[in-house]
């Protein structure tokens, strides 16, 4: 609900109230003593969708639109009229619960900060999410998406689109730029520091075999959709009029890690390490812009002078369209990514059985385990390096595996997957030594390892190579 005042120019007084009787309105008016042009000013509660169209049918009949109008938010409002408006307007009317165009802009307006309070809030979050990433802290990470201001910006650049703002549509897209760049070398130079000073005595590997960073630097397309549902649900609860805190988390989910990491990449020397992040960053980006862009056109927004309406139309789906092609560019490095995950599953799989396939002829051998490493190369991922633990009985012959394996997996038939170089099979031996409790209802094991080499086999614990030729 909504209590609405408007000023009264001099000779529309009679117009005005005819209006608002012809709506059933309530109001009350206030004669105006200022010796202005206006003679009285009318206060009168309306639902939230009425307000709108409302205040067009009040500019017909002669409302003054340089003159000030306060739109306030009411607790209760009791009296019959007003549940015959909120029926008709909230339940028969298109535009639904929406608010009006005008709250809308002051809305955005007020959700875009002050550019030293931005700068501060963009710096502190970038390093409260930096430490959070190092520290593989969930938690930290959170909690530097609540403390950052990015929601106001990409809502002011949507807004000011479909209302034909300029000034704020031009607030927001400086905001938006300022504030990753901002993120980026906030983020690059506190790691620098850590790195510098041995707070992190990591190296580069390390950093990025963290969690909270490995996660990010090579997204997929679900972070597409999680950057496009954040876009379209903080442009939802700015035309109703909700709360748009924890829509605000949910786009600093989006933004504030993948910049972070780009900048810990920077820190480390490693850009092309960060190159998946950095791309995720500029989806992020679009995508949060282009949903807010597309809901709130949808939604029926449109600048308040009919003449300028077909040109903000125009304009505003050239910056759809725009959004969309770049949109569709990026994303399909992240489909590139879904892909290559499924290639590396797939080659995975079949590497599994292949060794499995070959330990089935020795009774005596089992696999413990099967560990790929990949060289990162965004978007896609070449494997490197099998590495394969098998375990036998203490003081058994253990056959030279290493040779074999290689040879199926050499012959694995996996067209999907893309293989530059040679890949290392690597066979570790371990012994194990299996006992049973005396009544049988309980095991335990024991895994010995390092025992002395001997010429007839290689040493227990230690690993035989092999190497693998792909691409030839």
């Amino acid at each position: 609900m909504r209590l609405v005042q408007v000023m009264v120019p001099a000779g529309k007084r009679e117009s005005i109230l005819r209006t608002l009787d012809d709506e059933g309105i309530d109001y009350v008016v206030t004669e105006e003593t200022s010796n202005r042009e206006y003679t009285a000013s009318v206060t009168f509660p309306l639902p939230q969708a009425a307000v709108e169209p409302v205040l067009e049918e009040l500019r017909e009949a002669g409302l003054d639109r340089d003159a000030y109008t306060v739109v306030l938010d009411a607790e209760t409002v009791i009296s019959r009229r007003f549940e015959d408006l909120v029926e008709r307007y909230e339940e028969g009317e298109e535009n639904g619960d929406r608010i009006a165009r005008e709250e809308l802009a002051a809305r955005a307006r007020s959700l875009a900060p002050s550019w030293r309070t931005f700068v501060i809030m963009t710096v502190v979050s970038a390093v409260v999410a930096t430490a959070g990433l190092l520290l593989d802290s969930a938690a930290v990470v959170v909690g530097s998406m609540v403390i950052a201001p990015l929601i106001g910006p990409a809502m002011a650049t949507s807004t000011g689109s479909v209302v034909d703002d300029r000034d704020l549509l031009l607030r927001g897209v400086k905001l938006q730029i300022a504030g990753g760049v901002l993120a980026v070398v906030a983020a690059g130079a506190f790691a620098t520091l850590l790195r510098t000073a041995h707070v992190v005595p990591l190296e580069a590997a390390e950093v990025f075999a963290i969690d909270e960073v490995r996660e990010r630097l090579v997204p997929d397309v679900l972070s597409l959709v999680i950057a496009l549902g954040a876009g379209a649900a903080g442009a939802l609860s700015l035309s109703t009029g909700v709360s748009t805190a924890l829509v605000g988390v949910m786009i600093a989910a989006a933004l504030v890690p993948p910049t972070a990491v780009v900048g810990i990449g920077l820190a480390w020397g490693s850009p092309r390490t960060v190159s998946g992040a950095f791309v995720l960053v500029l989806v992020n980006f679009l995508s949060i812009n282009f949903a807010a862009l597309a809901v709130l056109w949808l939604t029926g927004y449109r600048p308040k002078n009919w003449f300028r309406r077909e040109e903000a139309r125009t304009a505003t789906l050239k910056r759809i369209a725009t959004l969309g092609v770049a949109l569709l560019a990026l994303s399909s490095l992240l489909a590139g990514v879904t892909y290559g995950t499924y290639r590396t599953a797939t080659f995975e799989e079949n590497t599994r059985a292949a060794v499995d396939d070959v330990l089935d002829d020795y009774e005596e051998l089992e696999r413990l385990s099967l560990t790929v490493a990949y060289e990162e190369t965004f978007p896609f991922s070449s494997p490197e390096r099998v590495t394969i633990t098998v375990g036998h009985p203490p003081g058994g012959e253990m056959p030279a595996l290493a040779g074999r394996l290689a040879e199926r997996i050499d012959a694995l038939d996996n067209p999907l997957l893309r293989i530059d170089g040679p890949i290392t099979v690597e066979v570790r031996y371990v012994a194990v030594n299996t006992g049973t409790s005396a009544d049988r209802t309980a095991a335990a094991a024991t895994v010995r390892s390092g025992a002395p080499e001997t010429p007839e086999r290689p040493p227990v614990g230690t690993p035989s190579h092999a190497i693998v030729h792909h691409g030839r």
